[in-house]
């Protein structure tokens, strides 16, 4: 294949370089893509825009195009752009339109996913949690009206009006849309509702863009998968014969570009199990393959980036399983931005087929150790309650009931009847872990991931109960999307149903709020500060660190938490995420340049179960180191 074949139009044009008008179309006769008439393949990477700050996109958007890829290929996360319902965020990490201008001025051309599910291991593969609540027995990704009417609204009302400026033929980057993901694998299988959606895609972006599917190879997949008129492409990773995976596709296209859509460098991790790696040479040569062939490829990831916040998923397979808050993916640029040993390697190959553009390879990006950081107990969950508003009910009521997205939520009742000693306590489906308090002393955890439902507890008539209970974040695909959060059933003890509960949400997905409440917390309290746990847990701790004024700007450094168990961490204004080094394999959390501020910084942690402050004062800190570990040791 002549190496011309990836060139780009100049950018920010609406004509091509002869003066007539852009297109990017399918040449089915020829099997291949027309960019301006001329034969065009694309070689493109993913980068999720909302896991990476909006001030690194260039970088991060840069390097691609320095490792010689020609397009990048995003999500759109329905819920991070409308949290609410009538609520709508496009700002900051959110800009979805900044993202793609700031892919045009990199030189790259832009591959759209828009869902309005997309997975990719996020909080409800990317659909806003109040559907649940307005609609709580909702059939997610189907035709069901109560679930259509939303996702017209969103994308007829707001999305497509946003991306239509921006597709190829109207001087934007956009050459391609994606509809749905993989719907292949839902075991929905619903034509009415794939079909629906490439017509809302029609009527609002026009009859002339190329419209695709994504689907793992299998037939079962691709027959579910596949949209009439929508050109349908195979995703495939290491260690398969692309010639055999392509044969898959030519089953559904027997005429068209070869595509893989999502050709994977690494693979998901969860809490718990061993960073998941690949082979740099294995790599190397399985791009070699995909690209001999004449196929077009996005490798997923490219770039993999942080989940902030609370924004990570969950699966469930064998059992319930959380992502962590590093979505490293053992790509080609690390977490944290940096060109690894996969880079150099993927641009060699990609040399061989298309012009790498001018310029020196990105050297990896210089990391700050800012040293070990003293903190001290704010005070305890409990103390924080009576500064909290809680809602009375008979029964418990859901995270998405409370108008909760994530975080934690304490629920409390109080004994009402004499039960044996010790008494059995049973929360099945508890969604996701429960800390469970009896006159608020710590006796013991349930949990969905473990498989721990009962609890042995002594208590008496009068006796108050709380629950304090976690989501590790709601199900990212599969058929347990509706994945409510918070105790989904009622609580027993010894069969005996508990009534009259008090929910009390607190404000972590919201730091202004939280710091705010932290603050009356530490004003309010006349003794000292108390643990939440004998072992330290169920604490807010903070302490204050410095980067140096010398410095011309901050650095990337890196959260490590040595004795520390399981909580989450914020930043100045910006939640790390969760962190759980006790079961890895994350064992510290990225916090990017972009936060920091030269002179005195501040760091927040809950802990939820153990801290090292219970053994020694000078134990009771954290340290900003300048290596990032996510492939700590685990259990399993």
């Amino acid at each position: 294949m002549d190496r011309t074949e990836g060139a780009l139009t100049p950018r920010n044009s609406f004509q091509q370089a002869d003066g007539g008008p852009r297109s990017f179309e399918i040449d089915y006769a020829n099997d291949r893509f027309l960019k301006d008439g001329l034969p065009f393949r694309y070689v493109s990477g993913s980068i999720h825009y909302f896991r990476v700050p909006a001030s690194l996109w260039a970088d991060r958007l840069g390097k691609l195009r320095m490792a010689g890829f020609n397009a990048v290929q995003t999500v759109v996360e329905w819920s991070s752009h409308e949290p609410e319902p009538g609520v709508f965020d496009f700002a900051g990490n959110h800009d979805l339109e900044g993202f793609i201008k700031t892919a045009q001025e990199q030189d790259l051309l832009v591959i759209l996913r828009v869902g309005p599910f997309i997975c990719a291991e996020r909080d409800m593969g990317g659909l806003p949690y109040w559907l649940l609540r307005l609609h709580p027995n909702i059939r997610l990704r189907t035709s069901d009206p109560s679930y259509l009417t939303h996702v017209d609204a969103w994308l007829s009302q707001v999305l497509l009006p946003k991306i239509k400026p921006l597709l190829y033929e109207n001087g934007g980057p956009v050459i391609m849309v994606q509809v749905e993901n993989e719907y292949g694998s839902s075991s929905n299988c619903d034509f009415k509702y794939t079909t629906h959606l490439r017509e809302v895609l029609r009527q609002h972006l026009g009859p002339s863009l190329v419209l695709f599917t994504v689907d793992s190879t299998g037939s079962s997949n691709l027959k579910c998968g596949k949209i009439q008129e929508v050109y349908a492409t195979v995703d495939f990773g290491l260690g398969t014969d692309p010639k055999m995976m392509f044969e898959q596709q030519r089953l559904f296209e027997p005429r068209g570009p070869l595509v893989n859509s999502e050709f994977y460098p690494g693979w998901i991790d969860h809490w718990g199990e061993p960073h998941h790696k690949t082979n740099t040479q294995e790599l190397a040569s399985g791009l070699d393959a995909i690209l001999a062939l004449n196929a077009s490829v996005n490798m997923y990831m490219f770039h993999g980036g942080t989940s902030f916040g609370f924004t990570a998923g969950s699966n469930v397979g064998g059992t319930f399983q959380s992502c962590p808050t590093s979505y490293d993916y053992d790509a080609p640029v690390s977490e944290a931005g940096d060109p690894t040993e996969k880079y150099h390697a993927v641009r060699e190959v990609i040399s061989k087929y298309l012009v790498l553009p001018p310029g020196p390879v990105p050297p990896v990006p210089q990391k700050a150790e800012y040293g070990k950081i003293e903190v001290m107990a704010l005070g305890s969950v409990m103390q924080l309650l009576p500064l909290l508003q809680g809602v009375t009910q008979p029964w418990p009521l859901t995270f998405e009931q409370l108008q909760v997205s994530n975080g934690l939520v304490v629920y409390h009742t109080v004994l009402s009847i004499r039960v044996p000693d010790p008494a059995r306590l049973s929360l099945y489906d508890i969604h996701d872990r429960g800390y469970v308090f009896v006159n608020e002393r710590y006796v013991g955890v349930v949990s969905r991931e473990q498989r721990l439902y009962d609890l042995a507890v002594s208590a008496l008539p009068g006796d108050s109960i709380h629950i304090i209970v976690e989501s590790l974040g709601r199900v990212s695909v599969g058929p347990k999307l509706n994945d409510f959060k918070g105790l989904t059933t009622n609580v027993t003890i010894n069969n005996h149903e508990l009534e009259g509960w008090t929910m009390t949400p607190l404000p972590l997905t919201n730091t202004t709020r939280l710091h705010h409440v932290l603050q009356r917390l530490r004003q309010t309290l006349t003794l000292s500060p108390l643990l939440g746990t004998q072992q330290g847990g169920m604490t807010f701790y903070s302490g204050t660190f410095t980067v140096p004024s010398e410095e011309s700007h901050p650095l990337d450094s890196f959260l490590r938490l040595d004795g520390w168990s399981k909580g989450v961490a914020w930043v100045n204004d910006l939640c790390l995420g969760r962190y759980w080094p006790e079961v890895g394999p994350q064992v510290t959390l990225y916090v990017p340049r972009v936060v920091l501020r030269q002179g005195t910084n501040t760091i927040t942690l809950l802990e939820l179960e153990k801290s090292p402050c219970t053994t020694s004062k000078s134990a009771c800190r954290v340290s900003l180191v300048d290596t990032h570990q996510v492939d700590g040791p685990t259990p399993n």
